[in-house]
């Protein structure tokens, strides 16, 4: 009878017909656990290249090498100042073997203006420490790898200088010199990170790399067949792309605080119409009703032929829980509604007639706060600073309505006088600062009630000739 066919990758002296099958050995499960690292079998299943790139300049160039790397490897790690890692055992295929990625690479690095030394080995440390010898060639095979390690200098590492004095010391100045040694020695003198980085440059231990990531962003564009002229119909033809973006959003749980419409004309340079957000948003109806708002309130100098979207980096969505009670009630927050409120009057009034306010430390009524970036969300940036200082006047005895300038009063009997004799009420507020910045005051303040009611907050000059002020209006 002939024989069944093997499968695939099992040759024949792997199988035995006449040996019985052993039993199973029972591992531990704590056993098993501690077996995470990988054998030096199972380290060749990666292949690493490392990049050594020498007087690269400046600090940015690096980030920009590393994402121009992602098209050939997801898995892309930084070694600063100038090192770059990128597991590339999965790509090989798609550049025909080592050699043609070596080449792809190096031609990638020359177009951004940097010269690497390419190597190649099973493990990250490794490939960078004959990337970092000038050492070219590429260690496929494990087996090779302490062969191929073994002659390079320690300084390749870049361990601390006083480490490698120290070993030079003893004799030691090679990776092999170092491998040779008794590891219970080489801990107790040299340190335990040392033989950690022994051990993951060998690949006895799994050498974990941080990933970089590249930002995720929204970017469509769409070519007309006629030319617009109208907002609607401009706006209609967004609307696909509206979708996109509302489904690219869900998608990733995530929502924006800027985007960006360019509508391309046939002469006129494009029009830009950027809309800002006062918390994420990753509804797709709502922010074609915000960016509709904006649009109405632009003059395009040509009729549109082109229009695309773009996004900036993108936030977490945050889903906060609903409040108890309704805006207003009992305490209760505006949360969303604040928000919306903000965009709707951004996209409306424009960028520059919202800001926000924050407080000073100051005495002085006209310089304790000042304005601050339009209000955003979180995530957005820092939020306006609030001050605590102990100095700070209370905020129960000023009004929110300051006048842009104290308005003077009229004086009868030494009162004054607003629609008739003005009623004060409470001790005054005495301030007196300003005398190093040349603004210097001198003010006692008053609460007041006019013949109408209305409280007025006033001052009296302590200096000649003591005139009375009108300084704020309270709720």
């Amino acid at each position: 009878m002939a024989p069944l066919p093997l499968p695939a990758g099992i040759e024949p002296e792997d199988r035995e017909p006449s040996r019985a099958a052993p039993a199973p050995r029972v591992v531990p499960r704590t056993a098993a656990r501690a077996r995470a690292a990988p054998t030096p079998a199972e380290a060749a299943a990666e292949l690493w290249a490392g990049m050594q790139l020498p007087g690269i300049a400046p600090a940015g160039a690096l980030q920009r090498l590393a994402r121009s790397a992602l098209q050939y490897t997801p898995r892309v790690s930084l070694e600063p100042p100038d090192g770059l890692l990128l597991e590339v055992q999965g790509s090989l295929h798609l550049f025909a073997g080592v050699a043609g990625l070596r080449r792809v690479l190096a031609q990638e690095c020359r177009r951004l203006g940097v010269t690497p030394v390419l190597a190649f080995a099973p493990t990250p440390l490794a490939a960078l420490a004959l990337a970092r010898a000038g050492k070219t060639h590429a260690v496929l095979d494990a087996a090779q790898l302490v062969g191929q390690l073994a002659t390079l200098p320690l300084a390749t590492l870049r361990w601390p200088e006083e480490v490698l004095g120290r070993l030079a010391r003893s004799g030691v100045r090679t990776i092999g010199a170092a491998l040779r040694l008794p590891r219970g020695g080489f801990a107790r003198r040299f340190g335990t990170a040392q033989l950690a980085t022994l051990d993951a440059l060998t690949g006895r231990t799994r050498d974990l790399r941080t990933a970089l990531r590249a930002r995720v962003r929204f970017r469509r564009r769409r070519e007309l067949l006629c030319e617009l002229e109208s907002h609607q119909a401009i706006l209609a033809t967004l609307a696909p792309l509206m979708a996109e973006l509302g489904a690219f959003l869900m998608q990733r749980q995530c929502g924006l605080l800027e985007l960006e419409c360019r509508l391309e004309h046939r002469h006129a340079p494009p029009t830009c119409c950027v809309l800002r957000l006062a918390a994420p948003l990753a509804d797709a109806r709502r922010l074609a009703t915000l960016l509709g708002e904006r649009l109405s309130a632009l003059s395009l100098a040509e009729p549109v032929r082109g229009c695309e979207l773009r996004t900036a980096a993108l936030v977490p969505q945050r889903t906060d829980s609903l409040e108890l009670w309704q805006p207003g009630e009992h305490g209760g927050a505006l949360s969303s509604e604040a928000s919306g409120l903000i965009e709707r009057l951004r996209a409306r009034l424009g960028e520059e007639a919202i800001h926000g306010l924050m407080l000073l430390e100051g005495h002085r009524p006209e310089k304790a706060w000042g304005k601050t970036a339009p209000p955003a969300g979180s995530g957005s940036g820092p939020a306006p600073h609030r001050s605590t200082s102990r100095c700070s006047p209370p905020v129960s005895r000023r009004p929110l309505w300051l006048l842009p300038a104290p308005r003077p009063l009229t004086v009868r009997d030494g009162l004054p006088r607003r629609r008739g004799p003005l009623r004060l009420g409470g001790e005054p507020e005495r301030i007196e600062t300003g005398w190093w910045d040349g603004e210097e005051i001198a003010r006692d303040y008053y609460t007041a009630t006019d013949s109408h009611g209305v409280l007025l907050w006033v001052f009296r000059e302590r200096q000649a000739p003591h005139g009375w002020y009108l300084h704020g209006v309270f709720g």
